[in-house]
């Protein structure tokens, strides 16, 4: 084969393995009915994504189906709060290196639904700051999963008044908040997109690793890492009985 075939041959493979690539990412109607499993270096998490965030829910299936969740870090975990992870940067990052800014040169509108709070095991989009970003619009990437805390009634009535502008938490919403825990003041803030079925004690177990206060502040000491993401089929949801 001569050189100028050779060439032409390699660029036809290059672009036959670029287009399977982004036929593999595509998101099809099947895919809307599976769950996402998070296989992370201290347990496995199973995660359903809602279909009142339909934006969201594809973004994320989008870059599960590309691989792109393979190998990122959680980067930032604080106990009783959350764990967030999804930074590019964070795939190869050297130990101690600030992360949390990486990217892929989008973002989604925010899709607040008055369903979807931010109780304990939900998974909800990062973002900027409200300065930089008054539409509130997610990340193109970067996720967390809310550990929390539980609350009081008047732990409750302060975070309405000094956290939620005087907004009121729904009845409901306090009872979950009250019995399972959760981070309140981000509701309607931030863009929860689904929760964790399967798995929360894995959450916690992340949520408990020793994180640095350096520079790289609330990053692992050691790396936690999402080995693999991938769609896998949706079981039901067994519920416990008292």
């Amino acid at each position: 084969m001569t050189m100028k075939r050779t060439l032409l041959f390699l660029t036809f493979i290059g672009i036959f393995f670029v287009a399977d690539a982004q036929k593999d990412s595509v998101v099809r109607k099947k895919d809307r009915k599976k769950d996402v499993l998070l296989q992370t270096s201290l347990g496995d998490i199973v995660v359903r994504l809602s279909d009142s965030t339909p934006l969201h829910r594809d973004n994320f299936l989008k870059l599960v189906k590309a691989g792109f969740y393979d190998s990122v870090l959680f980067h930032r975990i604080i106990k009783n709060f959350m764990i967030q992870g999804g930074d590019p940067d964070s795939k190869r990052a050297a130990a101690g290196i600030p992360l949390g800014a990486g990217g892929l040169g989008y973002t989604v509108p925010a899709e607040f639904h008055p369903t979807l709070f931010h109780k304990k095991g939900v998974i909800a989009a990062a973002r900027t700051g409200d300065n930089a970003n008054p539409q509130k619009a997610s990340s193109s990437c970067q996720f967390y999963i809310v550990q929390g805390k539980k609350f009081t009634n008047s732990s409750l009535d302060s975070t309405e008044i000094y956290r939620l502008s005087g907004r009121k938490i729904p009845n409901n919403q306090r009872e979950v908040y009250k019995t399972i825990g959760g981070t309140p003041h981000l509701d309607q803030g931030y863009t929860v997109f689904g929760e964790v079925v399967k798995g929360l004690e894995v959450v916690d177990a992340i949520a408990a690793v020793a994180t640095s206060a350096g520079v790289d502040k609330d990053r692992p000491l050691q790396d936690v890492r999402i080995t693999r993401a991938t769609l896998i089929k949706r079981k039901k949801i067994q519920n416990k009985k008292d």
